[in-house]
């Protein structure tokens, strides 16, 4: 690891909108050599950074998070200006300048930190924004009081689980994880949108940083009725993957599983976040753990074609229609 990366990496951890996520090691496990960080220096540190992942489909150059990369983003180093006009300011400059320095695209998109509030620079600039929302347990420092958060429904859930004999495991293997969220996508008729060898180098990846952990439900006769997967550092543990067994869903073990998950992140981070869907019947579930509701957004910017390309791309996927190869190219 050169200088330049190591300065990088002190600044995704000092940055209030840097994540795991940014970390050149999560880069490189998710884009190998396939990513570029932008920045801007003032006094030999940098001050701000960007970086990108890229992705070429049907000759187009896409600008766009690779799967199971949530947020990415600009992140900005601690302001060290006292008045709000003066920090903005500078703000506005930074990102206006690295705005300059992004290569030639046909399309960008990606999602930011919830902590990235100003982009009124790149709406000059002719992005468009979309306002996205996920669930996050800001402070897991008292367990007793997250406790009292969670919803009566969900607690329900969490107890009729364990007076069922459900216990949650964590030294079972990462493909039994992974047939249970195989089993989830062939319940809706959709492939696995990313292949057992790009989740294999993630897993090494996070390994190798201390940055994971799985929770298996399994009942008394050893089935496993769910599973959840979550990587995290010192700042945040993220829900990154699950699945359950469709025909075990009346054990409600998958709340289970989570509440175990959220307990452990309690010893190694300060914030849980859900990664939140958008989806009813999916939000409905985080928000019964007491998490608070956390905007963030989805940056894009592209030509007609490029967009039309993509879409084709994505509502082929949601049909189903493409090889797990191609449709890991577009999960989020």
């Amino acid at each position: 690891m050169n200088d330049e990366i190591r300065q990088y990496d002190r600044l995704v951890d000092s940055s209030p909108q840097g994540s795991l996520f940014h970390k050149s090691w999560w880069l490189e496990a998710v884009a190998q050599n396939k990513y570029q960080i932008l920045s801007i220096k003032k006094n030999d540190e940098i001050v701000v950074a960007w970086p990108l992942t890229f992705k070429k489909i049907m000759g187009l150059e896409l600008i766009m998070p690779p799967p199971l990369t949530p947020r990415l983003g600009i992140i900005l180093a601690p302001s060290r200006k006292i008045k709000y006009s003066e920090k903005l300011s500078d703000e506005m400059s930074l990102i206006s300048e690295l705005t300059r320095l992004l290569p030639k695209h046909s399309l960008f998109n990606q999602r930011f930190s919830t902590e990235f509030t100003n982009w009124l620079p790149l709406f000059w600039d002719h992005f468009k924004q979309t306002t996205r929302y996920t669930y996050v347990i800001e402070d897991l420092s008292d367990m007793n009081h997250v406790w009292e958060n969670v919803r009566y429904s969900t607690k329900r859930k969490i107890n009729l689980a364990i007076k069922n004999g459900i216990k949650v495991l964590t030294d079972l293997s990462l493909d039994k994880l992974l047939d249970l969220n195989e089993l989830t996508f062939k319940r809706q008729k959709l492939p696995l949108p990313y292949s057992r060898e790009y989740v294999y180098r993630i897993d090494e990846a996070c390994i190798k940083n201390n940055a994971r952990k799985m929770f298996f439900a399994v009942d008394e006769s050893g089935q496993i009725h769910a599973a959840v997967y979550i990587v995290y550092n010192q700042k945040a543990a993220y829900y990154l993957i699950g699945g359950a067994d469709p025909t075990l869903n009346n054990y409600d073990a998958h709340f289970l599983a989570l509440w175990e998950a959220v307990k452990f992140a309690s010893q190694v981070s300060h914030s849980f976040d859900f990664e939140g869907s958008m989806y009813e019947n999916i939000e409905s579930v985080f928000r019964g753990f007491g998490a608070v509701q956390k905007p963030y957004m989805e940056i894009t910017k592209g030509n007609c074609l490029a967009k039309s390309a993509f879409n084709a791309y994505r509502n082929a996927w949601n049909k189903g229609g493409f090889p797990s190869k191609i449709c890991s190219i577009l999960l989020r």
